[in-house]
């Protein structure tokens, strides 16, 4: 099953405080407690370029909180950091000024597919695809 595509946005954005449907998380938010009923989007931010925590908290909306809306990469977001945060689950990113978006484009087309599963695809690729457990144990 192909990753879904990660769209590309420049900075800055419009900002629209009070846009419905619209929910910005802080790094340290806890997921338990968020209401996604009327979400369409999640702005999950990065103040810096060394903070990961967005990268868990795009997974566990996905995994364990199973939303299907649009997950939106913020702050410090370079292209170098597309590919991972495609695999985390983000499904849009906004890239910070001086960044190439053609270049963002061309790093998020360089791989096809990977071996391991991911927030969107859990099943690793060498799996089959009934679930079963490969053969080579006692019967």
């Amino acid at each position: 099953m192909p990753q879904l595509p990660l769209q590309l946005l420049r900075a800055p954005l419009p900002a629209s405080a009070d846009e419905a449907g619209v929910l910005r998380l802080a790094n340290d938010a806890d997921l338990q407690t968020v209401d996604l009923h009327q979400v369409h989007r999640i702005e999950l931010n990065f103040p810096k370029f060394t903070d990961g925590r967005a990268y868990s908290q795009a997974w566990r909306l996905r995994r364990r909180h199973g939303f299907e809306g649009d997950i939106r990469a913020c702050g410090d977001v370079r292209v170098d950091q597309l590919q991972q945060m495609a695999r985390s689950g983000f499904s849009s990113a906004v890239l910070i000024e001086g960044q190439d978006l053609a270049l963002g484009q061309q790093l998020l087309s360089r791989f096809h597919g990977f071996y391991q599963g991911d927030a969107l695809h859990a099943q690793p690729h060498f799996q089959p695809a009934t679930g079963s457990q490969a053969s080579g144990g006692a019967a």
